[in-house]
C-alpha cells in the first residue's frame, strides 16, 4: 500500500511516477524499498491519469450512497406501528428517571 501513497504523493507534487522516484520516496518514510513491487506499480501506472482516476472514483461512490439513502428510508417505512408505540412508552419510562 505504502507504494500506491508514493505513487499518489508523486502525483500530487507533479512529478513523473519513476522506479527512482517511487524508491526515493519509500527510503523517506524509513522503509526498505521493494524492486518488484515498485517496479510492478511503475508498470501498471504507466499511461494512465491518476487524476482522473480518482476523479472518476469519487463521483462513482457517490451513487451506492444515495442508494443506500433510500434503501433505508423504504426500511424505515416498513416499521410496524408497535415498535413506535415501544419507542415511545420506553422514553416515557427514562423520563421519569430524571423529572
Amino acid at each position: 500500500m505504502e507504494y500506491i501513497y508514493a505513487a499518489l504523493l508523486l502525483d500530487a507534487a507533479g512529478k513523473e511516477v519513476t522506479e527512482e522516484n517511487l524508491k526515493n520516496i519509500v527510503k523517506a518514510a524509513g522503509m526498505e524499498p521493494d524492486e518488484a513491487r515498485i517496479k510492478a506499480i511503475v508498470a501498471s501506472l504507466k499511461g494512465v491519469n491518476i487524476k482522473d482516476i480518482i476523479k472518476n472514483a469519487q463521483t462513482m461512490q457517490v451513487a451506492p450512497q444515495q442508494a443506500a439513502a433510500g434503501t433505508a428510508s423504504k426500511a424505515e417505512e416498513k416499521k410496524p406501528e408497535e415498535s413506535k408505540k415501544s419507542e415511545e412508552e420506553a422514553a416515557g419510562g427514562l423520563a421519569s428517571l430524571f423529572g
